[in-house]
């Protein structure tokens, strides 16, 4: 394997690694010395990950793990994670990782609906112990045979320790590891990720190698540091982690700085002191640590690049971001898509950064469709559908669901709604399965979200929708604001800039948003209320 910079610059191209995991070796071999992985006093250079990694490898290999089997991580963003993933994908099996923040139930479905062979798992993060809920995950899957405690010893009768566990892997010859490996890579896939289930119980999407690869390489073209140190402190169940983090820091040889729970200021007070280059996150997160008061005392002089993922951003906060930094970057993808669709390149341009997501990312194919199938003429909005080497091989055990996301001609439907503006970039304006109907006409929470957002009194809002007796469907908005606010004020504010059946017809100002694991807002939590 070559240089990533050797690597053709068309997607699929020859110079590929097969797998993802190659790049370990690869960097072991030209830089073992450079650090991987930083999490608190553990600091693991490329050698020592590829030692890490063939142990686990082996041992999986001792448990019975084959191509195509599924290995699941219960862990916060740690290296062990990391170590799971990359140990599983190189030998064929399909990795899955578990959120710490599920209940016993979520826990439960997951596993059930996935079957892995082998669970690897803190038995404690936080104050929170997990013995209840690994225990309902065995009853739940009877296909986990293995049970491997990532963080403690085990007693008799619960879960190896994670040194038996490699201490047995020992046994597995290399001819068996070396074989296990030239089978398996390409298209095959490596990684389930349950969606979230916004629309129902959740489904696993499967993504491959291939795909997995070319972003990471396709993201690092896009947005270039000379050396990588990227903070990670999303939840290993999400591609935010995996796939738009720890893939592409990798593919460039540079560091992952891990972080087991978001806070504000201990994260600022981390990319000051491990030297960030990359500071990624969610519009929450970058609100979040920007309202802290002491912000201005981080010295955060080594960030060459600011990244947003996952939603909009504010263009006051956009501002503030692009006066420390004027290299300024946004994607927009899902999990379906390995993340990949459209991407905003390095830019201080801010109509570009908060009202586009940019142009197709390296290798995608994009069309906006209406409701016909047709597609939609410049300016008109249409479903977002793509095709790509990037797309998911499909929904894990769903081939019903796995066809209607695809088109006839093998496009998928992302449910997205969007524009292509005259200078090619396109503008997300909603959802599909969140447009409601009011009065007869379609109304989409984001454009709206987007007018809210602009109100300098505001701070976040989110729309969603209720019945009504008269017009079907209203919109009721919750919104926080960082100075007194009445409603009076931001309903009229409202209604001088959309049209009226897009007002809101109730206006809740809250303290704070729900929000999800990965930092968006719950809005299933909100419609609930809204419904209430």
């Amino acid at each position: 394997m070559g240089l990533p910079e050797a690597v053709p610059r068309s997607v699929g191209g020859a110079g590929h690694p097969r797998r993802i995991s190659d790049f370990v070796a690869h960097y072991a071999a030209a830089t073992p010395g450079a650090e991987s992985a930083v999490c608190g006093a553990l600091r693991l250079g490329y050698g020592e990950l590829q030692q890490r990694v063939e142990d686990a490898a082996r041992a999986l290999i001792a448990c019975g793990v084959r191509k195509g089997d599924r290995v699941a991580t219960l862990s916060p963003p740690h290296p062990a994670y990391w170590i799971t993933f990359l140990a599983t994908a190189s030998i064929g099996a399909i990795w899955l990782g578990l959120n710490p923040r599920y209940h016993t139930g979520e826990f439960a479905y997951v596993v059930s609906d996935a079957e892995p062979s082998v669970l690897l798992t803190r038995l404690e993060i936080g104050d929170r112990r997990y013995d209840s809920e690994i225990a309902a995950m065995c009853a739940a899957a009877p296909s986990i045979r293995h049970v491997i405690a990532l963080d403690a010893a085990a007693g008799a009768d619960g879960p190896t320790p994670y040194a038996a566990f490699v201490q047995e892997g020992m046994r597995v010859a290399d001819d068996v590891l070396h074989a296990a490996r030239d089978a398996c890579g390409g298209r095959d896939p490596c990684l389930l990720v349950y969606t979230s289930g916004s629309t129902g119980r959740p489904k696993g999407a499967l993504l491959h190698h291939a795909g997995i690869v070319a972003f990471s390489l396709g993201q690092n073209r896009a947005w270039p540091l000379p050396a990588q140190r990227f903070l990670n402190y999303f939840p290993i169940n999400h591609v935010g982690c995996v796939i738009d983090v720890s893939c592409p820091t990798l593919a460039a040889g540079g560091c992952i700085v891990f972080m087991e729970q978001f806070d504000p200021a201990q994260s600022l007070a981390l990319m000051a002191r491990e030297r960030v280059t990359a500071w990624a996150s969610v519009p929450t997160a970058f609100q979040l640590q920007l309202a802290l008061p002491d912000f201005a005392s981080y010295d955060l002089s080594a960030v060459e690049l600011i990244i947003w993922e996952g939603a909009a951003m504010p263009v006051e906060t956009i501002e503030r971001l692009r006066a420390m930094v004027p290299r300024l970057a946004t994607n927009y993808g899902m999990t379906e898509t390995t993340s990949a669709i459209t991407i905003v390149t390095p830019t201080d341009d801010v109509d570009v950064l908060a009202n586009t997501v940019g142009v197709p990312f390296e290798g995608v194919e994009v069309r906006l469709a209406g409701d016909n199938g047709r597609v939609v003429a410049l300016g008109e909005s249409g479903e977002v559908q793509t095709r790509s080497i990037y797309n998911t091989l499909g929904y894990w055990r769903r081939p019903q669901e796995t066809a209607d996301a695809f088109t006839a001609d093998g496009w998928f439907r992302t449910g997205d709604v969007a524009v292509q503006r005259a200078d090619g970039r396109y503008r997300i304006v909603g959802r599909l399965k969140e447009m409601y109907k009011s009065g007869g006409y379609n109304v989409y929470p984001r454009e709206i979200e987007d007018v809210i957002h602009a109100h300098p009194a505001v701070v976040m809002a989110a729309v969603v929708s209720r019945p009504d007796p008269l017009w079907q469907e209203t919109g009721v908005a919750f919104v926080v604001a960082r100075e007194a606010l009445s409603v009076e004020a931001l309903a009229q504010y409202c209604r001088d800039r959309l049209a009226n059946y897009k007002v809101p017809k109730e206006f809740v100002l809250c303290d704070a948003l729900p929000l999800l694991p990965i930092g968006k807002v719950d809005k299933v939590t909100l419609s609930k209320r809204a419904r209430g």
